[in-house]
């Protein structure tokens, strides 16, 4: 089977948790990392217990760890072999905001968001791509955003780690594409996380009323997309931003 064994990064909640349970349903078995929320990951992990009853589904894994440091994410993915032999799929999806005018951010908060972010994809890719090298397949999806396409105020740091994510994919897609692994990126609008239900009412209807389709988009629809890419039919997809974001960048 393929994909057999996938990778997600911020995978307890949000859009990642989505993304998961998405995985799992498809008999994938799913290594969820997640950096410190405990609550999620319980919550996730009596949801999974509580699915399973109803059908079959993919083993969960949860394991934590902060992608942002290097070291840590070497000893995360050594654990990760010691168990599976393959990761199939890498979902690079952890994400943070530190949001802020630019002349007034702390460099703290513009190096947190770049050093999750992108840097956090950068160094668990480096860490998982020689099984997918060694197995000449493999899908890696970075979850991007369509602000970093199009930007954002207040937004310097977010957006500047998510361009770079976007150049990292296209890059790494003609890299690895011999090995056949592709590799692609996801570029969200607005979709209802804990994340974005912190905005103020005030945002929220504004947000609303630029986007088209005149609603916000849930997390399973983006897990659907990946779900897609991640399997054999996606094959000729690669070095790709594939929008999804109710016409809100059309």
């Amino acid at each position: 089977m393929f994909p057999e064994v996938a990778l997600v990064t911020g995978g307890t909640k949000g859009i990642g948790r989505a993304i998961t349970l998405q995985f799992l349903q498809e008999g994938i078995k799913v290594v969820a990392l997640y950096r410190g929320d405990e609550k999620a990951r319980e919550e996730l992990e009596i949801e999974v217990e509580e699915l399973s009853k109803t059908g079959e589904m993919g083993k969960l894994l949860v394991l934590k760890g902060d992608i942002s440091q290097a070291e840590e994410v070497k000893r995360v993915v050594s654990q990760v072999k010691e168990i599976y032999p393959r990761i199939d799929v890498l979902v690079n999806n952890a994400g943070i905001t530190r949001d802020g005018l630019f002349l007034r951010m702390k460099e703290e908060d513009f190096m947190a968001v770049l050093s999750t972010n992108f840097l956090g994809a950068c160094h668990i890719t480096r860490e998982v791509l020689p099984l997918m090298v060694k197995a000449r397949r493999g899908r890696i999806i970075n979850l991007a955003s369509v602000v970093g396409m199009v930007g954002n105020i207040g937004q310097t740091n977010y957006a500047s780690s998510k361009a770079a994510l976007i150049g990292f994919t296209k890059s790494l897609a003609r890299e690895v594409a011999p090995f056949g692994i592709t590799v692609n990126a996801i570029a969200p609008g607005y979709i209802e996380t804990e994340l974005t239900g912190k905005l103020p009412d005030t945002i929220k209807d504004e947000f609303l009323k630029k986007i088209p389709v005149k609603r916000f988009g849930q997390p399973a629809e983006v897990a659907w997309l990946v779900k897609y890419l991640a399997s054999e039919e996606a094959a000729y997809i690669t070095g790709q931003v594939i929008v999804i974001d109710g016409g809100l960048t059309a």
